[in-house]
């Protein structure tokens, strides 16, 4: 039997090429030599011609900046600066309370670029910094459509430096195009799209190029659909060789029980080896990951989370390898769902490492053509037999710079007669200016299951019509459906077995220049979820919520939502056994915010109601400290108390406690303790980091895990599970 995935291959090679916008380039300014990378922005060529015409994105669309603001762009062969002459008429108030590497707050300034090197129009790489002179290099993915759609997790090689005096600070920052990847059309030229940005914290003002309008909401800046397009020539195609080799030690102490399970004894354990990374630009825009016993070891672990429902828990991927250009993997059905979830390669489904042999990754860009390709070898771990684990990715720009097709192929296999496939498509249509229709069908195939062709059962598939922008009328309606039977091995699905139905109307509005008030927002969802094995209705929820920012940056909101649940079969929340049984309730909800741009910051939330068949009380705090410009303090809180009547109470709670010491932007210790009262742990984390340049970095990492209720076992468990430490130096060598 032909495979499915060979069925896109006509769609995709018979596509037409996406049209032009029709719109003119701007060709910055090409300079001879280089930029003595100073901040001190003294070369001559600093000068009005490389200035970008800024003005202020928020709180006010597009009137002039309130301090002085010079963004520069100029290239050569080989490197893309920005130069920036940030003045300041209060600089004694400018903020920068951070040195960490990949800070996100919005307490600091910030002056950055957004490149979308490919000019797709929905990809794009950041490179921002602070007073501070601390480096953000970030992924911006889905045109930043989404709840979080960036991924400060990518890294790689460019540098900045900064000055600041008692006239403002003062920026040069210096990135390689072989950084960036890009495509050389037929004339020779390049074109990427182009945003920068300056942010002045303590005005929560934005002041960006080009002039974007506010109608996406915080967001808005970040679009790469609503970059400049600019044009560059003679950009050189050099190929370096990343050569990553580390060392790794390690040493663990775990508690185990003993072989009469009558108690629990030490067991030691520990590792010296080695490993290789290799990063190797094939072309301009296709490059190549080589890994070899590949280790995350310095990761930094999981927020703990609380289930308070019957689905599955999703978690981010944080590990570098998975990064760049993940976004051409992503094939959601929805919600949380997933035909490709990296964490499914060397994690088990607790989160425990699995040790990954080696693997490769190709990622690229060809012509209209977006290229994906992963395979990792994992060793046997926890019951599994060793596996190889494979995704390939295919998608094709048609009709407009917006609209995709594409196919996706996923493999997982022991090669002892286990298998699991999965072939999919999908297509991304721009229909209206902020109007997008996207349609995906998946199918899977498994040892064990008849593997039928377009089986339904062994089926998923969605519609989608969205309607993307925050200001005025906005939608997105979708239906989709899971068969019994579909089951992606490499892919995440929170519930199964379902047909649904959701709608989402929202009406967003922005206020005049005089008003307090940035922005309001009102909207109602329906979401409706039909059980295909227990042919009944298993869930039902409407919800009607607003929201407003003022121009100051606080912010709040709340709203009300009425749920149906059938629970088919009893589940557990705690201690509490919710039974099976149809239930109806009601909750309400208000949330606010203080301004993140400030050294103070507090998120708080309150929610309560009805709650299978008892009652429901949760409250949150999510609080932010900067002390000063070493060391930042932040924390979460979350309490859930549980009426079920004569089933019990329950209380539920998740802290965690972060702290941040910096002592420059190249060595920072931070600190993460957790709790979790339904797993019954504390769990500890503390990572040294030493990063001299990129490419060089020095962990010591340090986990510890506690119970908190010894007693809850026969045997008494131990007042800690086990602990670990290890040490892990990489370095790389560009040749």
């Amino acid at each position: 039997m032909r495979h499915p995935f060979f069925f896109l291959l006509p769609l995709l090679l018979s596509s037409r090429p996406a049209s032009a916008d029709g719109l003119e380039p701007i060709i910055p300014k090409k300079i001879e030599g280089t930029v003595h990378l100073d901040g001190l922005l003294d070369e001559p060529f600093w000068n009005a011609e490389a200035r970008l015409p800024v003005t202020q994105h928020r709180p006010v669309v597009g009137a002039q900046p309130s301090e002085e603001t010079e963004i520069m762009l100029v290239y050569n062969d080989q490197y893309l600066y920005l130069g920036g002459r940030l003045w300041d008429s209060e600089a004694d108030k400018i903020q920068s309370p951070s040195k960490k590497r990949d800070d996100l707050g919005l307490n600091n300034d910030w002056l950055g670029i957004i490149i979308d090197s490919f000019h797709d129009k929905e990809n794009a790489l950041a490179f921002f910094t602070t007073p501070s002179g601390l480096r953000l290099d970030m992924s911006v993915f889905n045109d930043a459509v989404g709840e979080f759609p960036i991924n400060e997790s990518w890294n790689t090689f460019w540098d900045v430096a900064v000055k600041q005096t008692p006239e403002g600070w003062f920026v040069e920052m210096r990135i390689p195009f072989t950084s960036l990847r890009f495509q050389e059309e037929e004339d020779g030229a390049v074109r990427m799209g182009i945003i920068s940005w300056r942010w002045i914290a303590r005005k929560n003002e934005l002041i960006s190029f080009p002039a974007i309008p506010f109608n996406w909401g915080f967001w808005s800046a970040f679009k790469p659909s609503q970059a400049q397009e600019l044009e560059f020539r003679g950009i050189t195609t050099r190929s370096p060789v990343y050569l990553a080799p580390y060392a790794l030690a390690g040493v663990q102490w775990q508690h185990e029980l003993n072989e009469q399970e009558t108690a629990y004894i030490w067991n030691f354990d520990r590792k010296v080896e080695p490993g290789l990374d290799l990063k190797y630009n094939l072309t301009s825009n296709l490059t190549l990951d080589l890994t070899a016993n590949t280790d995350f070891a310095q990761v930094e672990v999981d927020d703990q989370q609380v289930n308070l429902d019957r689905f599955s828990l999703y978690f981010p991927e944080k590990r570098l390898f998975f990064q760049e250009r993940s976004s051409v993997f992503d094939v959601g059905m929805g919600s949380e769902s997933r035909l490709f979830y990296s964490r499914r390669i060397g994690l088990n489904e607790d989160g425990d490492p699995v040790r990954i042999y080696g693997g490769a990754r190709l990622i690229g860009r060809l012509g209209n053509y977006d290229l994906g390709f992963i395979d990792m070898q994992t060793a046997a771990a926890y019951g599994m037999n060793s596996e190889n684990m494979g995704v390939l990715r295919l998608r094709r720009r048609i009709i407009n710079p917006y609209s995709y097709i594409g196919g996706i192929l996923t493999n997982r296999t022991d090669f002892q007669g286990n298998f699991n496939t999965v072939a999919g498509l999908d297509g991304i249509f721009r229909v209206m200016t902020n109007d997008f229709l996207k349609v995906r069908y998946a199918q899977s195939f498994e040892n064990g299951s008849r593997n039928r062709v377009f089986s339904p059962t062994q089926s998923r598939f969605q519609i989608n019509w969205e309607n993307v922008r925050v200001q005025g009328l906005s939608y997105n309606f979708s239906i989709g459906y899971h068969g019994v039977d579909y089951n992606p091995g490499l892919g995440f699905e929170g519930r199964e077995d379902f047909v649904e139905s959701w709608y989402d109307l929202k009406y967003g509005w922005n206020l005049k220049e005089e008003a307090r008030l940035l922005r309001g927002q009102v909207s109602f969802l329906n979401n409706y979820y039909y059980n295909l094995l227990h042919q009944k209705r298993e869930s039902t929820r409407n919800s009607l919520f607003s929201e407003f920012e003022y121009k100051s940056g606080h912010a709040f909101g709340g709203g009300l939502t009425f749920r149906q649940e059938r629970v088919f079969e009893p589940f557990e929340i705690g201690d509490i056994e919710i039974p099976a049984d149809d239930y109806r309730y009601l909750e309400a909800e208000i949330w606010g915010v203080t301004p993140n741009s400030g050294l103070w910051y507090l998120e708080s939330f309150l929610s309560g109601g009805q709650f299978f068949g008892g009652k429901r009380f949760t409250c949150g705090l999510t609080p932010s400290w900067n002390v000063s410009s070493s060391l930042t303090l932040s924390g979460f809180y979350q309490f859930n108390y549980l009426d079920m009547g004569n089933s019990g109470t329950e209380t539920v709670q998740i802290a965690r406690i972060r702290a941040l010491l910096m002592f420059n932007t190249r060595l920072s210790v931070s600190g993460f303790v957790q709790y979790n009262s339904a797993a019954h742990i504390w769990a500890g984390n503390f990572r040294l980091r030493y990063n001299p340049k990129e490419g060089n970095d020095l962990y010591i990492v340090f986990n510890e895990d506690l119970n908190s209720d010894r007693e809850r076992e026969i045997p008494m468990l131990p007042g800690s599970q086990g602990h670990t430490v290890v040490v892990k130096y990489t370095y790389t060598f560009v040749l």
